[in-house]
């Protein structure tokens, strides 16, 4: 398909630098399949949610994935800096980093303040990507990483912002608990203690499935037409259990509400043809665009996303082009704040 139909014009002040505060109190456009779309807020989810359904949240936790530091060469030094999008062993990520045409194959970068986290530039890709090896691994790796790194915001809201100490608190969902995602599962950051128990009180379940996601997730793509787009592959898991307790769901005829694309992404990745659920882990690269026959979830909660991404293609083959592009107008119209600290929608099939 065309890239160019899923573009849409977003002013500027619609995009939210910090999240609504309490986190419950953010506005929810509710978008059935057929009537009139719903301005609600995310207090309501329970009201339309039946006793017997069950939500599913992502429960991966956002690392410190942006680091500063410098080049050496003899006594000269270079500021650098590098956001890790996708770890591909025990000791190397690709990295978006900046200025990447300074950093050559084979040269070593310092991040942290005392420079102790060293990097080896192995290949380049495009756009600034660049494969780093680096000289801790595993959870070693893991631990200097967070002590050297700070939260890595969203371009448009680091663009406009730095990261605070706000930023640890608010871009971690309330499920956050397996570290490995370089970008916040963004439905799930308006879950509050109150809502669960709201939730628990309607017979709502709640399960977890994990996906660490990338930074490549929420891109903008870069070619015109969508068979050209190639996904980052993300790891992600479904437990066994957890996978039963969802088909058993289904069995009663309760439906499967993903909180979130990556949920989504995950759960339909670990479904069978039929819809059945299987035990899942391991690599996926699961793209979703107009014409995708969902196997596994029944509705999703989820944040108003970018234009021309692969996140609003989902969301189209969910609810239809025609249907999210007018629901989209209306947000915008309505003054509904997007993005990752934005407001939610949630898309109702049945």
């Amino acid at each position: 398909m065309r890239v160019d139909l899923f573009d849409f014009e977003l002013p500027q002040e619609s995009i939210a630098l910090r999240p609504a505060d309490p986190r419950d109190s953010a506005r929810l456009l509710v978008v059935p399949m057929d009537g009139a779309f719903m301005d609600r807020s995310i207090r309501d989810l329970p009201e339309f949610l039946r006793p017997g359904d069950t939500l599913v949240v992502n429960d991966t936790r956002v690392i410190h994935a942006r680091l500063s530091g410098f080049r050496a060469r003899g006594e000269t030094r270079a500021h650098m800096e590098a956001t890790l999008i996708e770890r591909v062993a025990a000791d190397r990520w690709r990295a978006l980093v900046r200025p990447a045409k300074k950093l050559a194959i084979g040269e070593t970068a310092r991040f942290g303040a005392d420079g102790v986290l060293e990097a080896r530039a192995l290949e380049k890709g495009e756009n600034g990507e660049i494969l780093l090896g680096f000289s801790f691994e595993g959870a070693a790796l893991d631990e200097a990483v967070e002590a050297a790194g700070v939260m890595p915001l969203p371009p448009y809201i680091a663009g406009k912002r730095a990261a605070d100490a706000r930023d640890e608190v608010d871009y971690q969902t309330l499920f956050a608990a397996r570290a490995g995602a370089v970008a916040a599962p963004t439905a799930g950051l308006h879950f509050t203690p109150r809502l669960v128990e709201a939730l628990q009180a309607k017979a709502v379940a709640l399960h977890r499935v994990t996906l660490h996601v990338g930074a490549g997730t929420f891109l903008p793509m870069k070619v015109d037409d969508t068979a050209a787009h190639k996904m980052h592959s993300e790891w992600g898991a479904l437990d066994a259990a957890t996978a039963q307790a969802l088909n058993e769901t289904r069995a009663r005829g309760g439906r499967i509400v993903a909180v979130g694309t990556t949920a989504l992404r995950l759960l339909e990745s670990a479904a069978r043809e039929d819809g059945r659920l299987e035990a899942f882990s391991g690599e996926t690269a699961i793209f979703i665009t107009p014409g995708y026959r969902f196997r596994a979830v029944d509705a999703l909660l989820t944040n108003f996303h970018l234009p021309r991404s692969t996140l609003f293609m989902l969301v189209c083959a969910f609810a239809g082009l025609e249907r999210m592009t007018a629901a989209y107008g209306h947000a915008i119209g309505s003054g509904y704040r997007f993005y990752s600290y934005g407001d939610a929608c949630l898309l109702l099939r049945q």
